[in-house]
Parts: structure tokens; sequence; C-alpha cells
């Protein structure tokens, strides 16, 4: 397959070399780069060799944000996607009409469909980033622990289907595909880094706990939390929903609060976690109470199968609700209208059916159906109604 590789850079270089070794590539960049496996062309060159052309170049920030030096007391800034802006503009002046351009280059969720997409009305755009690291581009390249591809539409077309014949006799693992629409695919790959971010903090931690408490090896916990695979090392807790709740977590992330603050860490990472609960449950009563009804939370216990209620999150939307100025009930299905939310997944089946004509589901978990006459909301799940509007 013929493929075209824009930006040889630390990622493009690398990459297209990988490539090079199955597939017919062609590549180039602003400055001359040394490769014996990709033979090197202009713009209108690649543009006409590949019928897959990759862009790889940068999307960075002010050299000031790249974590070398403190960037905490910084203003927030997006990355900078000019130069993606141009590559995509100078194609589209280009006869690509039929081929598929690929945007490899990290974006924020939001990206391609606010800022980029408009730029290239010729060739079909993928979003297909990559999960590399420096040092070791051209072993993650054909052993990726997935393959991220995103559509305008999540649809899984043509474009989609070339893609995936391109990568598979390069692959030696035989990785996951995982395809949706571009916001979701630029929102796996920035989330995943980030997930080790927060990781190394936490685990960086124990290290600091164990300097100002004493007689702690840092070693000894973090091995005993990385061979827990019940929970913490593994699938669970991985679906978004309802927030953390119960006797335990949050008592046990006020309690660190307290503890970062008397050793002096400097740092709180345990109030960030605490605020982002609450302001998570206060804006799923903001969509509880949008609907101009009467709230009913269907599980008030901290979770399913239980009756304690003890750190509820149930209670905590609650508490917003009625802050917000709405009258709520718990465990009881109305013979008027109400807007219910699905706290515990028990209900799906036993109580919708009892529902009123004229209310509302809120279901933050996206499993249910509902008869006629009663509205769903996925919580969460904004995919459809985002792609029936039209571009901004």
């Amino acid at each position: 397959m013929r493929a075209s590789m824009i930006g040889l850079g630390k990622l493009g270089l690398p990459a297209a070399e990988a490539m090079a070794r199955v597939h017919d590539v062609m590549g180039m960049d602003v400055r001359p780069v040394s490769t014996q496996l990709v033979r090197q062309g202009t713009l209108e060159q690649v543009a006409a060799h590949g019928d897959i052309i990759f862009i790889a170049v940068q999307t960075p920030h002010d050299p000031a944000y790249d974590g070398s030096a403190p960037t905490s007391h910084l203003p927030n800034r997006d990355f900078d996607y000019s130069t993606v802006i141009s590559v995509l503009q100078a194609l589209d002046q280009q006869p690509i009409e039929g081929k598929i351009v690929v945007l490899i280059s990290t974006v924020l969720p939001g990206t391609m469909r606010r800022t980029l997409a408009r730029h290239l009305t010729k060739a079909t755009l993928l979003y297909n980033p990559y999960l590399i690291a420096m040092g070791t581009v051209a072993h993650d390249m054909v052993n990726p622990e997935m393959i991220m591809i995103g559509t305008a539409t999540a649809t899984e077309d043509m474009a989609v289907n070339q893609l995936k014949q391109f990568y598979k006799p390069l692959m030696q693992n035989d990785p996951r595909i995982i395809t949706g629409t571009w916001e979701e695919m630029e929102a796996v790959k920035i989330f995943y880094n980030t997930f080790i971010s927060a990781k190394l903090s936490l685990v960086n931690m124990i290290q600091d706990v164990a300097e100002r408490v004493g007689n702690m090896n840092s070693d000894v916990v973090a091995q005993a939390l990385a061979e827990s695979t019940q929970r913490i090392m593994g699938p669970a807790y991985m679906k978004p929903g309802m927030g953390d709740g119960g006797p335990c977590h949050p008592r046990d992330n006020i309690a660190l609060r307290w503890l970062a603050d008397k050793l002096k860490l400097g740092y709180d990472l345990f109030d960030s976690i605490m605020r982002a609960r609450e302001v998570q449950a206060e804006n799923l009563a903001r969509e509880l109470c949008s609907h101009g009804l009467p709230v009913i939370i269907l599980g008030k216990s901290f979770k399913q199968g239980v009756e304690y209620t003890d750190g509820s999150y149930s209670l905590l939307v609650g508490h917003y609700c009625e802050q917000a100025g709405a009258a709520v009930n718990y465990d009881v299905v109305s013979a008027e209208p109400a807007a219910y939310l699905l706290a515990h997944q028990r209900y799906y089946t036993a109580e919708i059916g009892k529902m009123a004509p004229g209310s509302v589901v809120v279901d933050p978990w996206r499993s249910c159906t509902v008869p006629s006459g009663i509205m769903l909301v996925p919580y969460g799940n904004t995919r459809e109604i985002a792609l029936a509007k039209p571009a901004e």
C-alpha cells in the first residue's frame, strides 16, 4: 500500500520507517532528514504518492510549558495547532480527492471538529493518535496497546477499513482496535497520558509520606497496591456513572487532606479529588433539575445491594437538587411525572414501567431503555445529540 508521512521528527520518522518495512512510503519535512528507509519529496510529491497521508507535525506548547521548570503558576493554555492547520490547508490545494488524511498528533477533545476539519475539504480526515514513548517509538509503533481511529460520525466506513488493513501487516502483537468519533479518540489519547501522570503523583506521594512519617519503605506500600488487581490495577471502577461513596472512601480522602497539611507536603491531591466529586454531583443535579419536575432518586444507599447511606453519592446529588429548589424523594415511583435518577442499575427493569407518562429518566450508566411517553437522558453520552448538530 502507498503511504506518505508529513513530518519526520521524533514521532513521524520512526513511524514512517516502521511503515516502510511493509509499505511504499514517502515522507517530507521542512528540514533535511537522514533515513535509509523512507525516500523524501516535496509536499506536492507526497500528496500525489500516498493513498493514505499521515500528518505527524508538532502541536507544541510554549517551551516554558514543557515541565522541565515549574508550570503550575502559568496561565492555562491549549496546544498550538498552527502547524497542523497550515499542513491541512496546503494539502487541500492538492488533487487529493479520494485519499485518506490521518492526523496522529496530540490534540484536545473537540479540536478536530471545532478547529481542524474545516481546513480539509477534498479528502477523508481521520484521527489516529499513537501511544508511544520517546526512545521506544519504533517498538511501540508495531506493538501498541491499542489502535485508535476516530471519524466525524464514528462510522466504520471504507476509509476506516482501509486504515485497518494498512496496519494489519505492520503489527506484531495483534492489538485491539478502538473506533469512535474524533472527540472520543481525542479523549482516549489525552486521558491515557494523564492517567499515567495521576498514577505517578499518587505513587510518589507514598514516597513523600514515608520520608516524613518514618518507619516506612514506600516500595512495600506501592508493591502491595500494584498487586491489587481486583479494584486498583484492572478494569474495576472504569465505567463513568455515580461517584465514589460509602463509609470509607470519601472520609479517607478527607483524612488524607489533613495528613498532607500536617506533614507539610506542600500539595493536596485529595482536596482536588473531593472538590471534583462535589462538582460532578452538582452537574448531575443540574441535569435533573433542568426538566422542571420533582426529582426522584432511585437508589438512596451508597451502592446497590446494601441499605447503608453513609457517604451516599445519591444523597450528595439530592443535596444539590434541594439547594437548587427542587423537591427530592428517594426510592418511590410517583403517579405524576417526575425526573428520575437511576442511581442503581437494579431499578432498570422493575421501576421504569411504572413511571407516569411525561417523566424523564436520567441514566448515568447509559444502559437502559424506556417505554413510549418517557424521555430518556443517557447522561454522559452526547454522541448522537452532537452529531445531529451542524459544526460550529
